[in-house]
This record gives C-alpha cells, sequence and structure tokens, in this order.
C-alpha cells in the first residue's frame, strides 16, 4: 500500500469530513474497511477494494480495518501485519505511521475494538466475513441499508448528505479519474482501425488506465451490440458499418470514478441513418447539459431528455405525433428505456449500496412508469453533485417485439421507417457533470463528442 506523499492535504480532509459528520450526529460512528474475498481457494483473491464509506473518512484502501467516529475524532483500529506477510507482499507500513498519515487521533489493535462499540451505529457492508463480525462486536441485530433503523438509519442519512457534494479533495481525485478516462477513451478510437475484436479495443484503453496505477471503475463495456445495455463480452469481432459502443471508466487509487461512453464507427464514418440517431441522442445530451443547475430536479433533466429524444424521432419519421404527448405515453422509452444517469463519486453510482435512500428526496419513490421505472436519482440539483448525463437510442428485440409494446405502439411508431435504421444497434453518449454554484462544469469535456471530431479521432491512425 502506497501512502499518500502530500503528508498534510488528505488528513485536512478527512478531517473536515467528520467535523461535518459530528454536526449531524451525537452518537458514534463505526466503519468496517472488509476484506479480500477468495475465488477457489483462500490464497487466490479477488482485488481488494474497500468499503466506500469507510474510505470517504479514511482516505486509503486498508484491508482489515475499522474506524470509529465520535465528535470529530477519529480512532484507527488495524492489526500490524504478521511478518511472513513481508515475504509474499512486501514490508507494510506500521499501524502509527498509517494513522498518522490519515490524522487518525489514536490508533489500536483489533482486539481492542470491542470495549469502543457501546452505543455506535453502523452501516451493513457486502462482505460476509465482515457482516460476521459486525454482528459480534455489536452485538446486536444489523440490518442492510434499505431496511436500516435506529441510529444506524440516522448515520446513513448523515453520510448521504455529505456525500452528496463534494469537496474539494474529493474533485482532485476525480478529476484525475476523468483525465485518465479521456485519455482511455482517445485509446480506444486510435486503435480501431486496426483492431479485429472488440477484445483489442479493451485491452488498448485498460492498458491506459493500468498505466496510471488506476483500475477500472466498474466493467468494461466495448460492444458493437449497443442494444445490450450492460454487455460485457468482448469476442465480437469488428466490421465495416458497426457502431462501437464504448462505456469504460477508471478508478483512481483512493477510490474515486469516471464515468464515460462515447458511440464511434468502426469505419471511421457514420452512415447517414447512424449520424441522423447519433444527433438526436447529442441533441438531448447537450440540452440537459444546459438546463442544470442547483435548485433543478433531476427528474425534469431526464423527462426533458425523453423530449429531445421523442422531438428527434418524430423529426426522423420513426415516431407519429405530439412529442410532448409521446413522452406521456412512454413511447421514448422504446428507444431510451434507461434513466438519464446516476450520481458518480467514490462509486460509479455513488452510494446505490444503500438503495434509493440515496437517489431520492425523502418522501419520494420509484415510478411504475415505463419511461421512469429506471430513474437511479430523484433530487433537486446541488452545488458540489457529480452526476451523469447519459442519454441513448437503442433498437432492444425484448422491447420492440414484445406483442403488448406492438399493441400499444402500433399507431405512434412507424415501424417500417424504422427498419431503415437497422444499422444502429445502440448509441449512447455520456460525460460526467458537476454542478457548480451558477451552472456546470464538465469533467470530461475534454473528449469531444460531436460526430465529426469522434470520426477523426477514429481515423486518426
Amino acid at each position: 500500500m502506497q501512502l499518500p506523499t502530500d503528508s498534510q492535504q488528505l488528513p485536512d480532509a478527512l478531517r473536515s469530513r467528520r467535523e461535518q459528520l459530528a454536526k449531524l450526529i451525537d452518537f458514534p460512528a463505526i466503519l468496517w474497511s472488509g476484506g479480500y474475498r477468495s475465488r477457489n481457494f483462500p490464497a487466490n483473491t479477488y482485488p481488494f477494494r474497500a468499503s466506500s464509506h469507510f474510505l470517504y473518512f479514511a482516505g486509503l484502501p486498508l484491508e482489515n480495518a475499522v474506524i470509529r467516529l465520535e465528535g470529530g475524532k477519529m480512532e484507527l483500529f488495524i492489526d500490524e501485519p504478521p511478518p511472513s506477510y513481508a515475504l509474499w507482499h512486501g514490508e507494510m507500513p506500521k499501524r502509527e505511521t498509517i494513522a498518522e498519515s490519515i490524522g487518525a487521533d489514536a490508533a489500536f489493535p483489533l482486539a481492542e475494538l470491542a470495549s469502543r462499540v457501546a452505543g455506535a451505529a453502523t452501516i451493513l457492508i457486502q462482505d460476509p466475513i465482515t457482516q460476521t463480525q459486525q454482528f459480534q462486536h455489536l452485538n446486536r441485530a444489523v440490518h442492510p441499508p434499505k431496511t436500516a433503523t435506529g441510529i444506524d438509519l440516522e448515520l446513513i442519512k448523515a453520510i448521504i448528505a455529505l456525500r452528496l457534494s463534494h469537496d474539494q479533495a474529493a474533485l482532485t481525485e476525480l478529476r484525475q479519474a476523468a483525465k485518465i478516462t479521456v485519455e482511455a477513451h482517445k485509446a480506444g478510437m486510435a486503435v480501431t482501425s486496426k483492431a479485429k475484436t472488440e477484445g483489442e479495443v479493451r485491452a488498448e484503453m485498460e492498458k491506459v488506465i493500468t498505466s496510471h496505477n488506476t483500475v477500472c471503475s466498474y466493467n468494461s463495456i466495448v460492444t458493437v451490440h449497443g442494444q445490450v445495455l450492460h454487455h460485457e463480452k468482448y469476442f465480437n469481432p469488428l466490421q465495416t458499418g458497426d457502431l462501437l459502443l464504448v462505456d469504460v471508466g477508471a478508478e483512481t487509487a483512493m477510490g474515486w470514478a469516471a464515468d464515460i461512453t462515447r458511440t464511434w464507427p468502426v469505419s471511421g464514418k457514420f452512415s447517414s441513418t447512424q449520424r441522423d440517431i447519433y444527433e438526436v441522442v447529442l441533441d438531448a445530451h447537450d440540452t440537459c447539459i444546459e438546463k442544470m443547475k442547483p435548485g433543478v430536479e433531476y427528474r425534469e433533466i431526464h423527462l426533458l431528455a425523453a423530449l429531445k429524444i421523442a422531438e428527434g424521432l418524430v423529426n426522423l419519421g420513426i415516431l407519429k405525433g405530439q412529442p410532448s404527448d409521446l413522452v406521456e405515453q412512454d413511447a421514448h422509452a422504446l428507444f431510451f428505456p434507461h434513466g438519464i444517469g446516476h450520481l458518480l463519486g467514490l462509486d460509479v453510482h455513488d452510494m446505490e449500496d444503500l438503495g434509493d435512500l440515496a437517489g431520492y428526496a425523502e418522501g419520494r419513490i420509484r415510478s411504475e412508469r415505463f419511461g421512469l421505472g429506471y430513474l437511479r436519482l430523484n433530487r433537486p440539483l446541488q452545488a458540489g453533485m457529480l452526476v451523469t448525463i447519459e442519454p441513448g437510442f437503442y433498437q432492444v428485440p425484448a422491447i420492440l417485439q414484445d406483442e403488448e409494446n406492438r399493441e400499444k405502439y402500433q399507431e405512434v411508431v412507424n415501424w417500417e421507417k424504422l427498419k431503415q435504421f437497422a444499422d444502429v444497434r445502440g448509441i449512447r453518449i455520456e460525460d460526467d457533470v458537476l454542478i457548480t454554484e451558477t451552472g456546470t462544469e464538465v469533467l470530461t469535456a475534454n473528449l469531444p463528442n460531436q460526430a465529426s471530431q469522434v470520426e477523426a479521432l477514429v481515423q486518426s491512425q
């Protein structure tokens, strides 16, 4: 594990976060980092990823560590590695050195935690082994975040309030993740003309991410089957006429994520039908970002995207009717079935382990509408919030060939006209958008998204 090189910036930021937490709760909080999980035998493990709630206050991805927060103070509980650890993994910093680097007020072995748990709240994490530790130490039921009660629920709400807006330390990390991700996408575009399969493009992009001592913030999507929203197979050949939908992001060593999607023609040139649909999606993307500022409801941004897509498809002759009426009928969702985006931060879908407690303002619940049910965020935008904007167009057979959908939307879809756009399986354009005091800053703006610019990048090699 590498400790931060700036000896004061990280502990100052972490101290500010826990002081802010102390203003919101009047009881101690204990957060676990989690541990390695084995793939098939104990020594063969999946890469370790610390709990994001732990990372927010502890700053470093410490394995099998616990922090106790109370009154703005932080205590670290972690065991020194056994002597045999250095043989296989190299020397590790000592407990006191780690504590100093993150500004902990005290540091103890894990055995000392048992005497410091009284009256403490926590958040249950995914790791089953760590869950057992939580139950044993707290000697009480700890429910998953979606069903948490009492002080655990109060802690969750307090952490949500803090993490919804990013401080400068977080933004430094997020900008770095965005910068690396932009570089990776440019590398993917540049190699496409030489690549034979999706996997070769993916490899070139992930090479960039790895070379910066970062990891992918989610499983990469690099596919000619863009109608499969989370396609994670990479064996398909790249052929002239294909569109390549690429959704790839980097995560910094501290855990902060970026998330970018671009769609480009394998040949370096969009067909006329591909370009027509691309311009519809881009118009929705740009219009949404123009309207975003503090106080604007994210749900309204989603509906604005739906309206712009409906307008564009009417202009192309694919949909029939008034765009606003089509959105009321959810006809746009035949081609744009997902939400306009999500929170972004220490997770690519930030705080979604907490269910809709984070994404939805208090008192709001998910809609059952076809065109709103997948909306991940439904609360007013606020300064410091980072969200994605990612409208798309997809021809998903399971949606378009569904008998109920065919019957319900028979009169508003020109099915014959739609056949002319058969070379457009899926197009998505996604950027990371920071809400400022007066509007927005697109952290990923250095990656062009205009059709001609995308073509030029693909043709550059």
